[in-house]
């Protein structure tokens, strides 16, 4: 007890620790607990190869166009005064099947490209993202005028009708709706991969 009291300060007795500052030249060898960079969106170097998507997702709709002019029904109509058309009783539907026919198309085909796109890993992001919604918005006006055509050509108009004759129309699609599926199931299908990926530059950084 006695010894105790004349210890001098300073000195420590038992097991107890003495906190000791850790000098500066160790430092350096605590690891560094720092928040790692935020990816920022690319747009620069993304600019030429989204370009390139525009125009090669506007190609896709030639072989929609044309496919659709195969699969969408002819409507069986008379010939009336003036040159006026009147579908046969239930032929009158399938102008909506044409133009259920075209919307399915498309829409598959936008789930598609949107996986197409998705693969190309070095260019995930929204620029990509927005090339390939213009570019299958392009498509669908695309698959618009040329399976019109291709109808057309299936579905000539005889050479002199008469009046009361039965006229084999082509099919037609008669609502500029039809033109915002395929880009919304790029949109749809992009989004849904970002989502699924959860990383902050998607993977594009990755060996």
């Amino acid at each position: 007890m006695a010894d105790s009291a004349r210890a001098p300060r300073g000195e420590s007795h038992g097991t107890r620790a003495v906190p000791e500052r850790v000098g500066a030249e160790v430092e350096h060898l605590l690891p560094q607990l720092t928040a790692p960079p935020v990816p920022r969106v690319v747009v620069k170097a993304d600019l030429l190869p989204a370009v390139s998507a525009v125009s090669l997702v506007a190609l896709v709709g030639l072989p929609v166009g044309w496919v659709w002019s195969r699969l969408a029904p002819p409507q069986q109509s008379v010939l009336g005064p003036n040159g006026s058309l009147t579908p046969l009783l239930v032929e009158s539907y399938h102008a909506f099947d044409a133009i259920a026919i075209f919307v399915l198309l498309s829409f598959g085909v936008g789930l598609l490209t949107s996986s197409v796109l998705w693969w190309v890993r070095r260019r995930r992001g929204p620029v990509l993202l927005i090339a390939g919604v213009l570019g299958s918005l392009v498509a669908s006006w695309l698959g618009v005028q040329m399976g019109a055509s291709f109808a057309a050509g299936l579905y000539e108009m005889p050479p002199n009708p008469q009046l009361g004759d039965l006229i084999t129309v082509a099919p037609e699609i008669s609502t500029s709706w039809v033109l915002v599926a395929q880009p919304l199931a790029v949109a749809l299908g992009y989004g849904l991969a970002a989502s699924w990926n959860g990383l902050d530059d998607l993977g594009r950084r990755l060996p």
